[in-house]
């Protein structure tokens, strides 16, 4: 027998950023590099930096409550909590639980996920499965990240790009012809060299020698990685629309993973955007991994740019390779 799968979407949305800021005028003091350096290649001009007592369970904690807040829902009505991060508090447990534990959802289930900087969509994805399925009723996404904590301060590469922050969305059944129409996700793991932490698994456990040779952070083929985002970003958001039956003429707005300016702009071209149908933060926030997405996605709709009815693409790709994108009609 079929199953009658019932529309979903986001209804509410909350992120949360640390204090500290982090200038370039600051990195210039720290490593060979310069305003202009930073500002020509990435776009970027200031990110924040959790304080050292904040973890990324304590940071999604508060982009939860806001979210929770902003849909109405209560911590008890929650049935799962999915935490897309690649900086968890510990191996376990899991920041998912914590984050339970923290928010007193003691109705829900709790898992991690890892997908880096796209793990926001994968987690969406699987969302949409549960609600639409009649498995769940309400489920409540967070990506938070502390990168900050594992960047090599000496690496001009890594260094000036990324920055902390929590984003969270709750999922619930929304109208007929709202919420999200198709996702597009893929992964291209014989590029998971390109961007890595090579110590840390089971495959290399902290040592002294780890420790040392800064294999606990960040290692990235800058290049090699632009040049797969700058395609992949408008080929998955192409495809997310063509299995929604709908073209890039039907965009009102993209929200896209904010990493660099010129993959950024590569991918409008390739859908034929016009500026202000795109949000830009990076300027203010780094490329915040799988924070960046809904912490964009919360500002738009904070600001009114993104208005109920408005088809929205958000699209992202990450370390792993992974990429992912979705089509939704925005349902709040």
């Amino acid at each position: 027998m079929a199953i009658s799968l019932r529309p979903v979407g986001i209804v509410g949305l909350g992120s949360y950023l640390p204090e500290k800021r982090i200038t370039n005028a600051d990195l210039v003091k720290m490593v060979d590099t310069s305003d202009e350096w930073i500002v020509s290649r990435t776009g970027i001009r200031e990110r924040r930096k959790a304080a050292d007592h904040e973890a990324a369970s304590d940071l999604g904690t508060q982009a939860a409550k806001k979210a929770l807040s902003d849909a109405g829902i209560t911590p008890e009505e929650v049935d799962l909590i999915i935490v897309a991060t690649i900086t968890p508090d510990s191996c376990m447990p899991s920041t998912a639980c914590i984050i339970q534990n923290n928010i007193g959802a003691k109705n829900a289930a709790a898992f991690d996920l890892s997908a880096a900087c796209t793990g926001f969509i994968y987690a969406l994805s699987i969302a949409n499965q549960f609600v639409a399925s009649g498995g769940y009723e309400t489920v409540l996404v967070v990506a938070p990240e502390t990168l900050t904590k594992i960047v090599n301060w000496q690496d001009r590469n890594t260094c000036v790009i990324f920055g902390d922050g929590a984003g969270a969305a709750v999922i619930r059944p929304v109208a007929e012809g709202e919420g999200f129409l198709a996702f597009d996700l893929g992964a291209e793991g014989a590029g998971g060299d390109l961007l890595k932490v090579p110590a840390g698994g089971s495959r290399k456990p902290a040592t002294h020698e780890t420790v040392e040779k800064n294999e606990h952070t960040m290692v990235m083929s800058g290049n090699e990685v632009y040049k797969f985002a700058v395609k992949i970003m408008g080929d998955s958001s192409l495809r997310a629309l063509e299995k929604a039956g709908l073209g890039k003429e039907d965009i009102d707005f993209l929200v896209p993973h904010q990493a660099n300016t010129r993959i950024i702009d590569a991918a409008v071209r390739r859908l034929g955007l016009s500026p202000d149908k795109v949000y830009m933060n990076l300027q203010r926030y780094g490329n915040m991994s799988g924070a960046s997405i809904p912490v964009a996605l919360d500002e738009a709709v904070k600001e009114g740019i993104i208005k109920k009815g408005d088809l929205v693409v958000i699209v992202g790709f990450g370390g792993g390779l992974t990429w992912g994108a979705t089509v939704m009609r925005w349902a709040k």
